[in-house]
């Protein structure tokens, strides 16, 4: 039985060593990024985020060690720049928390918390949200899971930052990659209350949930075969390793340029150009 509270992917973050950087290199992968947002003084972190619909990516830095980002420092030092976790939509965070207690997984949260967002207009108003975590350990493939839930839409959804010069519409597909693709995939299934999926080519899929993107396991081998002639330096054996974008390609090849790789049907970014995190552009 699938959870009531808790709907498919929100967003994905990346986690990056100097968030200004990182954000310059999105712009000039063709993204619209938004005004930086900075985080409280507990979370010591900041934030870009790159808005599509009905999902979006968030570029996330530290600001300022602290205890609540030690995790997210840790992963820097351990992996590098890349995917460090994945947010779901949740409808109530109060509920979706007890949902999980009640499959035997102690929630963290919910936890509400707010960021100044800077308006097209000038004006600054708030963009809050009620979060809560799955326990930190249990991270399939190495990718944390935790769920949104966002009380001020309009805020984080802003209709100008939501077009991108590369065509970029939305997420198909988080790719993971596992020496054990069947086991982390099984793992995220339970931790979901979800089912997995065969994929042709002997990869795993997990929808999830709704029309959002799906998670994708699968051996970094695997990835390589799913996107020959594009560089995999930079990802590890075990981890958040892409994400499959739908977009215009037309739009995708121009802004793109020579950065970006043709690879059977999509046009990807090495990670190595995407802050640890390859691009794979496909037709939406």
């Amino acid at each position: 039985m699938a959870l009531k509270n808790v709907i498919g992917i929100d967003h994905a973050v990346v986690m990056v060593k100097d968030l200004d950087k990182a954000a310059e290199n999105y712009k000039r992968l063709g993204f619209t990024v938004s005004p930086r947002g900075t985080h409280s003084a507990h979370m010591g972190s900041g934030n870009y985020t790159i808005m599509f619909d009905p999902d979006y990516m968030e570029l996330l830095g530290v600001l300022t060690p602290t205890e609540h980002n030690a995790p997210a420092r840790s992963f820097l030092e351990k992996r590098g720049e890349g995917i460090e976790r994945i947010a779901f939509t949740a409808v109530d965070s109060a509920a979706g928390a007890e949902e999980i207690r009640a499959r035997g997984y102690t929630p963290v949260g919910p936890t509400d918390f707010e960021r100044p967002v800077t308006l097209p207009n000038g004006t600054v108003s708030a963009a809050k949200f009620r979060t809560f975590q799955w326990p930190t350990a249990e991270a399939p493939g190495g990718v944390r899971i935790f769920a949104c839930q966002h009380k001020t839409r309009e805020t984080v959804w802003i209709p100008e930052l939501m077009t991108h010069a590369n065509g970029a519409r939305r997420l198909k597909q988080v790719l993971i990659v596992s020496p054990d693709a069947a086991t982390d995939a099984a793992h995220l299934a339970k931790m979901i209350d979800n089912a997995v999926r065969n994929e042709a080519d002997g990869a795993i899929a997990v929808p999830s949930g709704g029309d959002r993107a799906d998670f994708v396991f699968l051996s970094k081998d695997q990835l390589g075969k799913r996107y020959p002639g594009v560089s995999l330096d930079g990802l590890p054996d075990r981890g958040g390793a892409g994400l499959v974008i739908a977009a215009d390609l037309a739009k995708t090849e121009q802004a793109l340029g020579a950065t970006g790789v043709k690879s059977g049907s999509s046009i990807c970014v090495p990670p190595a150009a995407g802050n640890g995190t390859l691009l794979a552009f496909v037709k939406a």
